[in-house]
């Protein structure tokens, strides 16, 4: 089978209720992409039903797979081992919850016909829309991290936690084979990871939808901050093997 330019990655934990729809919207668009595609879903040892309903779309959904992981062991570790499965030229992981629309990947393929290595989703830049809008004071957090996130690791970089983003088949693997963090903060390792790697790395504004049965506490705010010192420390100290 030759290789797919596109490789979807979807992770899932206890998803469902959702999952289903957010395969069938996919497959609707991708049906009249001009480019071939797979797509992965990888469950994160789910309690519910998520595993039986990924299978119930075998039929209804093409070039669907599904990988499972146990026990659950935290998105960063489901995302990674989706990406280093994956086979596509061009390998995009994005939220069960279909938050930003597959739809949204065409803004990306200019990208990386120039030449980009990581390109991602923001909903921080011009041109981004959010249904509904945040509230002030996700706003007002989500900009404190960030700027906290851009001197320490990312200058630049105005959304690094937007669950959309897209890596070339070599950066993905290359990236992926050495990241560590499987919480909150696995998104900024993988892009500081890229930036150290020197992949050019660009965002794009997306369209993205606010499900609002998703809930990220306080807990999961500090982790973040905790991960993105150790990912700084880890940078300092030349801990990560960055040579091919």
């Amino acid at each position: 089978m030759a290789q797919p330019y596109l490789s979807i990655v979807i992770p899932a934990y206890n998803e469902a209720e959702r999952i289903s729809q957010t395969l069938l919207a996919m497959d609707k668009y991708l049906s009249t992409a001009e480019y071939s595609y797979e797509i992965l879903v990888v469950d994160d040892g789910s309690t519910d039903n998520t595993v039986a309903a990924v299978r119930n779309m075998d039929k209804l959904v093409k070039n669907i797979k599904l990988l499972e992981i146990k026990p659950n062991g935290g998105k960063g570790g489901t995302v990674r081992a989706g990406m280093l499965a994956a086979t596509g030229k061009i390998r995009l992981f994005t939220d069960a919850d279909n938050s930003t629309s597959i739809d949204q990947f065409d803004k990306m393929i200019p990208l990386f016909k120039e030449g980009c290595g990581v390109v991602i989703g923001s909903r921080a830049m011009r041109g981004a829309t959010l249904d509904p809008p945040e509230s002030l004071f996700r706003q007002i957090a989500g900009k404190g991290l960030n700027l906290f996130i851009q001197l320490l690791l990312l200058p630049g970089l105005w959304d690094t936690q937007c669950g959309f983003k897209a890596f070339t088949d070599e950066a993905a693997e290359r990236i992926f084979s050495i990241s560590t963090i499987s919480g909150w903060g696995f998104d900024v390792e993988v892009l500081a990871l890229a930036h150290k790697m020197g992949y050019k790395i660009k965002e794009i504004p997306v369209h993205w939808v606010d499900d609002t049965r998703s809930h990220v506490h306080l807990s999961a705010g500090l982790q973040f901050l905790a991960e993105a010192c150790k990912i700084r420390w880890r940078l300092w100290r030349k801990q990560y093997s960055l040579t091919p």
